[in-house]
C-alpha cells in the first residue's frame, strides 16, 4: 500500500511516522474558507473528503513521480480537525487578538476536538470515511500565560488555537478519548478506514522504519 497525506500538517505527518507508515504529501489546495456549515462534525467531514478528492483526481489524471514506484494500491487521506466550544465552530484563529480572546473563554471549560477522515483508493474510487472526537479540557491558565503562548505564534497555525504535542499541551488539563485525534489524525479510526478497504495495518507498515518508527521523507508538492 502507497499512502498520499492530502494536509501540510506536519502534526499528522510525524503521526503517521511513528505509527510505521511513509507517507507522501501532497497538499490539496482546497479553500477552507469555501465551507461554511453550523455542525462542526459536518463541516470536518466535507473539508476531509474535498482535500482527498481533490488530490486523488490529481494521481488519476497526470503522470507523477511524487510517488514510489510499485504496484501496490495507493490510497489518499484528507483530514481536516475543528474545535466546536460553547455551540461555534473554531479552526484556526485569524488574528493573535482572536487567539488571545479565544483561550480566555476557555480557560477551565471542555470543548470537543473533531477531526474528519476521508480515505480514497485512487485506482477504484472506493472510499471509506468517519470523524473522531475527542473532549479536551483546558487548565485554568493566567492572563499572562495566555499573553506569552500566543506570543509564539503557535496558536494561530493550528485549529482550535492550541496543540498537546506543542507548547500548547502545558495548558490542557485532560483529554476523554482519542488522544492522537487532537493531533489531527486518529490512528484507530485510519485502521478501521482500513479495514473497511481491506487492508489491515500491519502490511502498511513501511519495510525499514528506522529508530523509533521515523522514515525519510518524501517530496512535498503543493496545490496548483
Amino acid at each position: 500500500m502507497r499512502l498520499v497525506l492530502a494536509s501540510a500538517s506536519p502534526a499528522r505527518l510525524a503521526v503517521l511516522r511513528a505509527a510505521g507508515l511513509d507517507p507522501t504529501v501532497i497538499v490539496s489546495g482546497v479553500d477552507e474558507s469555501a465551507v461554511d456549515s453550523g455542525d462542526a462534525r459536518k463541516h470536518c467531514a466535507t473539508l476531509a473528503r474535498l482535500k482527498a478528492e481533490a488530490v486523488a483526481d490529481r494521481l488519476r489524471g497526470e503522470k507523477t513521480t511524487a510517488l514510489p514506484a510499485g504496484d501496490g494500491r495507493t490510497l489518499v487521506l484528507g483530514c481536516d480537525s475543528v474545535l466546536e466550544f460553547d455551540g461555534a465552530i473554531h479552526g484556526k484563529p485569524a488574528t493573535a487578538q482572536e487567539a488571545v480572546d479565544r483561550w480566555r473563554r476557555m480557560r477551565g471549560r471542555t470543548g470537543t476536538l473533531h477531526t474528519g477522515h476521508c480515505l480514497i483508493d485512487v485506482a477504484t474510487g472506493a472510499r471509506a470515511a468517519d470523524v473522531g472526537s475527542t473532549d479536551v479540557t483546558f487548565a485554568d491558565v493566567t492572563d499572562d500565560e495566555i499573553d506569552a503562548y500566543v506570543s509564539t505564534g503557535e496558536p494561530q497555525r493550528v485549529a482550535g488555537a492550541f496543540t498537546i504535542d506543542g507548547l500548547g499541551g502545558w495548558f490542557v488539563e485532560r483529554i476523554d478519548g482519542d488522544h492522537t485525534n487532537v493531533i489531527g489524525v486518529s490512528l484507530p479510526l485510519v485502521r478501521r478506514l482500513l479495514r473497511e478497504l481491506g487492508l489491515d495495518v500491519p502490511t502498511a507498515w513501511a519495510r525499514d522504519p528506522g529508530p523509533l518508527g521515523a522514515t525519510a521523507s518524501r517530496r512535498v508538492r503543493s496545490g496548483p
